[in-house]
């Protein structure tokens, strides 16, 4: 028995090593088969709205379908401004082209613009989307405003 057992012994290693380089091979076939990718047809929105944010610290531009389904967006931080320059008229015109790049692929050819908040990056962003070729078809300001508001907190007394 002791003979059997060392016979075992020494073929248990072999075996291992024998299905180590088979484990290789398949790791190796597996990375060579490559998947073929989808044809995935890109829908066509010739015309859609352009929602441009701008508050003190930021300015967002997104593109959506009419539906309001979202085609692209970017926004100053996502461009590489930091700090106080996120709020300039030159950081918006940068993000409007960086969000157009995105949404060309839908062939996205007019707009029309809903802007929101009171920042520097507001009518640049307009004149960007122009600048890149889009037509603008209307310019709506959705800012809220408080009809009234809440009510304002009791006097000091002193």
């Amino acid at each position: 028995m002791t003979e059997e057992s060392k016979n075992q012994a020494a073929a248990a290693p072999a075996d291992q090593t024998a299905a180590a380089p088979a484990e290789g091979e398949a790791k190796v076939a597996k990375k060579i088969v490559k998947r073929s990718k989808k044809n995935v047809a890109i829908r066509q929105v010739g015309s859609g709205r352009a929602y441009i944010k701008s508050t003190y610290n930021n300015t967002i531009v997104t593109f959506t379908d009419q539906n309001g389904n979202v085609l692209s967006w970017s926004s100053a931080g996502q461009c590489g401004f930091k700090g106080p320059k996120k709020a300039t008229p030159y950081a918006a015109s940068i993000i409007v082209k960086d969000a157009y790049e995105k949404a060309k692929k839908y062939g996205l050819k007019e707009v029309s613009v809903f802007v929101r908040g009171i920042g520097g990056g507001r009518e640049s962003a307009i004149r960007a989307l122009n600048a890149n070729s889009l037509i603008v078809g209307s310019i709506k300001d959705i800012t809220p405003i408080p009809h009234n508001g809440c009510r304002p907190p009791r006097p000091r007394r002193v």
